[in-house]
């Protein structure tokens, strides 16, 4: 059992003072408690954290400290209690001529002072005032766990080879200012390798700002990363900040810079190299703190080969370079990814879902995943809304996927209708009998990546003219249109 009550701590040498303290706070409320003196102060406070067993005691809240005291005066206290015990909000009493002392506890972390003798409003409202603050920081700790919870590196899943050394190489680079360019495909992860970047940097309680350079028409990026003036252009009401000022001392994240256009790439260099730009509209300088992580989703050295990169922002952004290998290629990640977003989907859907069949786990590893890690999470979360098991099926799981499973030759297997019928093969020439698992190929990277047509194409590895004749010549369509 434990008193939810706030609990405050009264320290003052002089016992009369203390426990008139202490009935006045009973009086309010509050769970109070005394010490005599600083040492005796720091025993009470340990042994508050560290009961066990029986009805525990909450840690203290609130610390209301004399200043002057023998052995271990106020200002010694707060300084050791903000050092090991730094949640609980210090309030200090002083007499006549101490005023000075006091305001150095406030530097040192205390929320205010109060002189003698006691007022009981002014102490009322003191106390008041500490308890808020101590919720508050209770609050950001909570904030922060959370965070790291969702955007830490055991959200980072994998025991891959390569997935080990970006492990090394988040660790290393975290608590520099150096640029970070990532490259992979759309899904695999790498707004959560920024983010984890981030948590794991001195920036951590700073701002993390995240724009998608291709989410963003070019005459809007400007304004989105630099801000404008009012009247810049055309309802520019009012002056709006630009997400690298929102992200002044934090980390600002630029997901697919490849798309930004020639004009853009030369203004981000500009404000790479000396963190300074103009808001659009205005001819003052602002200068700013920002650490930039980049992400691409094509191979920006083909880019600059084909002019369509430049060669010097290039160079300015590929300090260290984070490659993310595509899940395909990661076959032993799949089973603890599929883990993974089981235990947080089950969560989520209030479901109790306790693992996978052997013929849905040889299915989830077999399948090609265009779309990645992304996609891995969908066809799981689908298969946990659907399921009615306490384990996942292959009937569970999306039709793309079980069409891939061993020992099904492809979608029309048993089917009595294709080149491969159970009992029987019907010849026909191989280039007809491949058509239907490229047009299932192609269909689940189309849906996969929401149809949009530009990105399936650089997940097949195919232009876009050839996707746009096999969409037209498999009659794709109206898939696109149903959905």
């Amino acid at each position: 059992m434990t008193d939810h009550r706030p609990r405050v701590l009264i320290v003052d040498d002089d016992p009369i003072v203390a426990d008139s303290i202490g009935e006045f706070l009973l009086a309010l409320g509050y769970d109070a408690a005394t010490a005599n003196g600083g040492a005796e102060a720091l025993q009470a406070i340990t042994d508050a954290e560290y009961a066990v067993g029986g009805r525990t005691p909450n840690p203290f809240s609130v610390m209301v400290t004399d200043m002057s005291m023998p052995a271990m005066d106020g200002l010694k206290l707060i300084k050791a209690v903000r050092k090991d015990h730094g949640d609980i909000v210090p309030v200090v009493i002083t007499g006549y001529g101490t005023i000075e002392t006091a305001v150095k506890a406030i530097r040192h972390g205390a929320i205010d002072y109060l002189t003698k003798p006691i007022v009981d409003d002014e102490l009322r409202i003191a106390v008041e005032k500490a308890v808020q603050q101590h919720a508050l920081i209770a609050e950001n700790v909570n904030l922060r766990r959370q965070l790291d919870q969702r955007y830490g590196m055991d959200n980072i899943i994998g025991a891959d080879a390569r997935m080990c050394r970006i492990y090394d190489v988040i660790e290393a680079v975290a608590p520099s200012r150096t640029t970070v360019l990532m490259c992979g495909a759309s899904g695999t992860g790498k707004s959560l390798i920024a983010r984890a970047i981030h948590r794991r940097s001195p920036r951590a309680d700073k701002p993390f700002v995240e724009i998608s350079c291709g989410s963003i028409p070019d005459t809007l990026l400007e304004s989105e990363l630099f801000g404008h003036v009012k009247g810049a252009f055309t309802g520019a009401h009012t002056d709006k900040p630009g997400r690298f000022l929102a992200a002044h001392e934090g980390t600002l994240f630029l997901d697919e810079i490849n798309s930004a256009s020639p004009g853009m790439q030369l203004k981000l260099l500009r404000v790479l190299q000396e963190r300074a730009f103009e808001p659009v509209g205005s001819n003052e300088t602002v200068h700013v703190d920002v650490r930039v992580i980049l992400a691409s989703n094509q191979p920006l050295e083909d880019l600059v080969a084909n002019g369509e990169f430049r060669q010097d922002l290039y160079y300015r952004i590929n300090v260290v370079m984070i490659q993310l290998p595509p899940l395909r290629d990661r076959i032993g990640d799949i089973p603890l990814l599929a883990e993974h977003f089981l235990q947080i989907k089950a969560a989520e859907a209030g479901k109790q879902v306790t693992g996978f069949s052997e013929e849905a786990l040889a299915a989830l590893r077999t399948y090609g995943y265009p779309g990645n890690a992304r996609e891995l999470e969908n066809i799981i979360e689908r298969a946990v809304v659907l399921t009615k098991s306490m384990r996942i099926g292959v009937e569970d799981l999306p039709a793309n996927v079980i069409d891939n499973a061993p020992g099904r030759l492809g979608p029309d297997v048993g089917a009595g209708d294709g080149p491969w019928c159970i009992g029987e093969y019907r010849p026909m020439p191989l280039r007809e009998a491949l058509e239907e698992p490229e047009k299932q190929i192609i269909l689940a990277a189309l849906q996969a990546n929401d149809w949009n047509r530009q990105k399936t194409a650089e997940v097949l590895g195919i232009n876009r003219t050839t996707l746009y004749k096999k969409i037209k010549h498999f009659g794709l369509e109206e898939y696109g249109q149903a959905g």
